[in-house]
């Protein structure tokens, strides 16, 4: 999950495992090493990078696309975590474009502030700053995902990078996990594969849950789970399993040893290089297979 237990469980990770005490670990810097922690794609291609703005039924959302410099490729949708649109997704976005996909990473939160939308010093201890992101992810809907979703893949489809004629690919990170189903769920003739990285409320009591939309989901699926947020939730990943089993869709759904809600950005104070490598190349995996 993407809430104030999961935040409480990433300080007190850190605190125990670094020796830092809360007033160090608030001065924390997101993004701090980034650049190291990323490894070149091999056989990287030559991409082309813009920061871009497209219209929506809400407004004007910003985004940085990012694809080979040559030749049309499937694309990509990419909806960051509760932190937004930052450079350790432009980074991400550019390694993935790097492996042959045309890639759009979007600010989620447009309709209130462009990116940045997280304090650069980011402190997780610090009531107003917490508030303040919580609040940002509070504005977000399953209706304003869909009317996103629709507006994001029909602007990438208009991209002369972007082969129309392949299936498109949706990643979501933390609350960006749910918003891949309702993408797939919405353009199921369009979204060939999903992958939902440390997703929070995949599986919810309410009548809007995500796991209620596979049904109308035609994608391939990797899920990875956090083990702090398998713990909390154990049962989620069998409804996921079940659900997906019943659709005939093939999905990969996997708790990964030892990591913690967050593992997967590189800027992450709880980022696991082997086990966010380790994601990654199931997430290439998938997308070569489903993509093709």
């Amino acid at each position: 999950m993407c809430d104030h237990d999961s935040i409480e469980d990433i300080i007190e990770y850190q605190l125990k495992s670094s020796g830092l005490s809360r007033r160090q670990f608030g001065a924390l810097t997101l993004g701090t090493g980034l650049a190291s922690l990323l490894p070149a794609a091999a056989g990287a291609l030559a991409t082309e990078e813009a920061e871009v703005d497209i219209r929506t039924p809400d407004g004007t959302a910003d985004a940085y696309f990012v694809h080979p410099s040559a030749g049309r490729h499937a694309g990509v949708l990419i909806w960051p975590d509760i932190f937004g649109l930052r450079p350790a997704f432009r980074q991400m976005g550019k390694r993935l474009a790097e492996s042959g996909y045309a890639v759009l990473v979007v600010n989620p939160f447009y309709r209130t502030k462009r990116a940045p939308t997280a304090p650069e010093h980011a402190d997780f201890n610090d009531p107003a700053t917490r508030s303040a992101l919580m609040a940002l992810m509070g504005s977000l809907t399953a209706a304003t995902a869909v009317t996103d979703a629709r507006a994001f893949v029909g602007w990438l489809d208009a991209q002369p990078a972007v082969d129309g004629k392949r299936k498109m690919g949706t990643t979501g990170y933390c609350m960006g996990g749910p918003f891949t189903m309702r993408t797939a769920a919405a353009l199921p003739e369009r979204i060939g594969a999903g992958g939902s990285f440390h997703g929070g409320g995949l599986v919810t009591d309410k009548p809007d849950s995500p796991h209620l939309l596979i049904p109308k989901i035609k994608a391939h699926y990797l899920i990875a789970i956090a083990e702090n947020d398998d713990q909390r939730d154990p049962k989620a990943k069998d409804v996921l399993r079940q659900a997906f089993a019943s659709a005939k869709l093939p999905a990969e759904i996997e708790v990964y040893a030892g990591t913690m809600h967050g593992w997967c950005p590189p800027d992450s104070q709880v980022y696991n290089h082997d086990q966010a490598e380790k994601a990654w190349s199931r997430m290439l995996v998938l997308f070569n297979s489903a993509l093709a």
